[in-house]
């Protein structure tokens, strides 16, 4: 079976010549939902756009279940892909109330099965008995779902959805992710959204595609992201961390400041080679019998733990995340141990 979606080396460029998209390419299965991830400006939405059909390709081409939907010379109109798409702004119709709004898009049904189509989507979404209301009626969170509701009603086979969550506050934000996400799984519905936000990745996605400056960098399950990543930019941008000047002593051991580290090494690196090493918050444990010590520089409460800044004797800075309950205050020296599961590497070359 062909996967679901296939985006094969798309490029796309603005008027002004610069490049949007470069070479973009990945694959999603039947029932998956992936995420683009990236900061702003670096390509996502326009990767999204190109899926859809608001976006011409100067490059590659687009299947959706084997059949090529969009090449350099057009592809199929917007309506004729059979997607669903769910935008940050709604985009709900104003003089339309609820249960109209969910069955814009089904006019080759009868009134009937219309109107079963949209109950059954509002129970699934938790907004049964709205559907007379008016989007001006609705709070910011039942809007969401009331698009996502439409965008899901003719039972699309791949739903887009561009940064649907950016505007709702934290608890709705973590809330609605969640149901969003057990809805798609429950209806086999795949799904490709479009994010600026690691939680939003990491919660909503079996995949993640991390995209810079128009390229996707490392197509990959989140874990992966978050504990391999492919590159520099990858480890910066993913999560906490810090890169920590070493050596490579071994096929298995680099030395740093810090320590010896040890664990299975790239063989593209050979001894004597300098490097950087990537060590995460948890990486570094709390231990007052431990082995080693650092001065807290800085530190950040977040309820459940503190990410303690500490400084080496050198002076290099290290994190490290502590339960709430070791309270320690900035100037003390914190006992550490390291647990490190693997180590990832940068040549210090590259930098």
């Amino acid at each position: 079976m062909p996967a679901l979606l296939e985006v094969s080396g798309i490029s796309c460029r603005y008027p002004s010549e610069r490049s949007a998209v470069v070479g973009a390419s990945f694959q999603l299965d039947h029932g998956m939902l992936a995420c683009l991830l990236g900061p702003s400006g670096c390509g996502k939405t326009t990767v999204l756009r190109a899926i859809a059909g608001f976006r011409r390709l100067d490059t590659g081409a687009i299947y959706l279940n084997g059949e090529r939907i969009a090449d350099t010379r057009g592809g199929l109109p917007p309506e004729r892909r059979g997607l669903g798409m769910v935008f940050q702004e709604h985009a709900l119709f104003p003089h339309l109330n609820v249960e109209d709004n969910i069955t814009a898009g089904l006019r080759a049904h009868s009134a009937a099965v219309r109107r079963d189509i949209a109950r059954d989507m509002l129970a699934r979404l938790g907004l049964a008995g709205m559907e007379r209301r008016y989007p001006h009626e609705l709070s910011g969170g039942q809007q969401q779902r009331v698009a996502l509701a439409r965008a899901l009603a003719p039972r699309p086979r791949l739903l887009l959805m561009d940064e649907p969550f950016s505007s709702l506050d934290f608890d709705l934000r973590e809330k609605l992710r969640q149901e969003v996400r057990d809805l798609l799984k429950d209806i086999g519905a795949a799904c490709l959204l479009v994010t600026h936000d690691q939680q939003d990745a990491f919660t909503f996605g079996e995949r993640v595609g991390v995209m810079r400056r128009g390229a996707i960098v490392q197509w990959d399950t989140a874990y992966r992201i978050y504990h391999r990543p492919a590159t520099r930019f990858v480890a910066d941008f993913i999560g906490e961390g810090v890169l920590l000047d070493g050596v490579v002593e071994s096929g298995d051991a680099v030395k740093t400041e810090l320590a010896t580290l040890r664990g299975e090494i790239d063989p593209q690196f050979a001894p004597g080679d300098a490097v950087q090493v990537l060590l995460r918050p948890d990486d570094i444990v709390h231990d007052d019998a431990g082995p080693r010590f650092a001065k807290i520089k800085k530190r950040a409460f977040r309820g459940e733990n503190y990410l303690y800044t500490l400084a080496l004797p050198s002076g290099r800075e290290i994190l490290s995340l502590v339960p709430s309950h070791h309270n320690h205050a900035v100037g003390e020296d914190l006992g550490i141990k390291l647990e490190i599961d693997h180590l990832v590497l940068f040549s210090a070359a590259s930098q």
